[in-house]
């Protein structure tokens, strides 16, 4: 299941209606990501982020991210909530949720599908700071968290 919202969501809530009524269900693993301030001596703080995207095209690369998941692990259950819109620090972006019979599964698909949203799926995202707004760029080591998950390490660049 996909959603990209602008509003905030429910954690728990969310969980429990991923897993409710299926009792072969053995592990569920999630992840939650948040807005923060980093407070690097180097840069000005975080005031608050501000996530677009490409209506449409968003909600496709995300099915083909989780449907990737799907082909790769034996899963019951997946979940991906992606916000989008002006959020400050500590607010929540992003819940992926893994349900699977055993752990493992949900564990690596958890990360995988993290991995690749970070470095495939279509949002920019713009930071207000003290000294002005800058874009996020990406970082190399997205990149290579989302190559660990390539039979060709250069497939992911």
């Amino acid at each position: 299941m996909i959603r990209v919202q602008r509003e905030d969501f429910d954690v728990g809530v969310e969980l429990d209606k991923l897993t409710r009524g299926n009792r072969t269900i053995g592990g569920l693993a999630s992840f939650v990501g948040l807005v923060r301030d980093l407070h690097d001596p180097q840069e000005d703080g975080v005031a608050a982020m501000t996530l677009e995207h490409y209506p449409g095209m968003t909600e496709k690369m995300l099915a083909n991210i989780e449907a990737e998941a799907h082909r790769r692990w034996q899963l019951d259950a997946s979940l991906i909530i992606h916000r989008y819109g002006r959020m400050e620090p500590g607010e929540r972006i992003v819940l992926v949720a893994c349900a699977s019979r055993h752990r493992d599964a949900a564990f690596d698909a958890c990360r995988f599908l993290m991995d690749w949203l970070k470095t495939k799926a279509p949002f920019w995202k713009l930071e207000e700071t003290a000294s002005g707004e800058r874009w996020v760029e990406a970082r190399d080591s997205d990149d290579a968290a989302a190559r660990r998950w390539t039979k060709d390490p250069k497939a992911a660049e």
